[in-house]
């Protein structure tokens, strides 16, 4: 039974896969939201989309634009800092869908959230305060980004890679594997980042809760489910 969990039974898709990649697509929708929240609120710069801050970074250093490149260098340095904490602790377990090790790297993920809704509601116009909540924003991504690594080939965060997938599998010149969830997984960061335009436009007291509650329902459903292990946690 590859990839299920404990009591399903053989189908050709097994139900851990559709759960594991269900929580894929969630997480996607706080991504959108936490990357609109960057780009919109917090200096036209993004959480994850790393390339595109790598582009603004160069283009700020070439017009001698220092404040946008000490954004950009920030989010690089946060998400960074993320990867570097995330991935060794999503490394713990080896799993078929799923690990504790992957909860565990998200729930740190949620605590750098808690820290951004705190500072979002106590002082969000503050410019220096930005660049902190930037950094958390940043880091989360990065956490996010090493714990969705580990489930296999396929991304929350950082899209580029999905869309390519995509394309390549309608044309017949890619997997197959996993095409309905990258497309949903597309789908769900764009409504992320569009709810979250929204809510900064309307009503910005309520933008943290678009961020944590994909979040929070990822981490309860994945604590909910016996994942079936090909070897034990370290």
């Amino acid at each position: 039974m590859s990839g299920d969990y404990a009591g399903a039974g053989t189908r050709s898709w097994p139900a851990g896969q559709r759960i594991r990649d269900g929580l894929v697509v969630l997480l996607a929708v706080g991504s959108g939201a936490v990357n609109v929240t960057s780009f919109l609120a917090l200096g036209t710069v993004f959480s994850s989309v790393i390339t595109g801050n790598l582009v603004l970074l160069g283009l700020a250093a070439a017009s001698t634009q220092h404040g946008p490149a000490l954004r950009s260098g920030l989010a690089l340095v946060g998400y960074s800092a993320g990867v570097f904490i995330g991935a060794p602790i999503a490394a713990r377990g080896l799993v078929k869908t799923w690990s504790p090790a992957v909860t565990a790297a998200l729930c740190a993920e949620l605590c750098l959230l808690l820290g951004f809704t705190a500072g979002w509601e106590a002082d969000r116009q503050r410019q220096g305060w930005q660049l902190v909540l930037l950094v958390l924003l940043a880091a989360a991504m990065g956490l996010q980004s090493a714990a969705v690594r580990r489930l296999g080939d396929m991304s929350s965060t950082h899209l580029t890679g999905v869309l390519a997938g995509v394309l390549a599998g309608l044309v017949g010149a890619g997997s197959s594997a996993g095409r309905w969830r990258d497309v949903s997984v597309l789908v769900a960061f764009v409504a992320g980042a569009s709810a979250g335009a929204a809510l900064i436009r309307l009503a910005p007291g309520w933008l943290p809760a678009l961020t944590l509650l994909p979040l929070g329902t990822v981490i309860a459903t994945a604590c909910m489910f016996r994942w079936e292990s090909t070897a034990s946690d370290n």
